[in-house]
């Protein structure tokens, strides 16, 4: 058994689509990064790296590599899926946070737990999702970012 953290933060503007998860929630900003700025995907890619050993999101997908420009991190999340394949792993269970402000995500999360799930093969049962806030404190208290936090436990055979 394997453990990984992941954890990603992006700051809010408006007119971008939001993107969490690899589900599109309706709010008035979205987050901004090189790719689809999906914090909560970003951050369980980590994690799984962290588990495998391999680095971060950033030594995979630079954000000067014009290949990943406004890329869907569900991308990202399928190729460092194919790795975790290659390397015979098997997701046991994860665990996520999500910190914002606004817009309440807990209504979202049926929906997110499904697509997670089904992106990561496996039941829903072994993803749970919590969503938080910074109580008005610093940037994501301000409204004008969101975080997530992921934690992984896989199960690599032994080389």
């Amino acid at each position: 058994m394997r453990i990984g953290l992941g954890y990603d933060l992006h700051r809010l503007q408006e007119g971008r689509e939001l993107w969490l998860g690899g589900v599109k929630i309706p709010f008035e900003a979205g987050l901004l990064g090189h790719s689809d700025g999906d914090c909560l995907l970003h951050a369980l890619i980590d994690a799984l790296l962290g588990a495998l050993g391999e680095g971060d999101i950033g030594q995979h997908f630079p954000n000067d590599d014009p290949r990943w420009a406004g890329v869907s991190s569900v991308k990202l999340l399928e190729e460092i899926l194919a790795l975790f394949q290659e390397r015979h792993g098997k997701i046991i269970n994860i665990d996520a946070v999500i910190i914002a402000e606004r817009p309440r995500l807990q209504p979202y999360f049926p929906q997110l737990k499904l697509k997670l799930a089904g992106l990561l093969g496996i039941p829903p049962q072994r993803l749970n999702l919590k969503a938080k806030t910074s109580e008005g404190l610093g940037l994501i208290g301000g409204g004008q970012a969101m975080a997530a936090w992921v934690i992984a436990l896989v199960e690599l055979p032994n080389k």
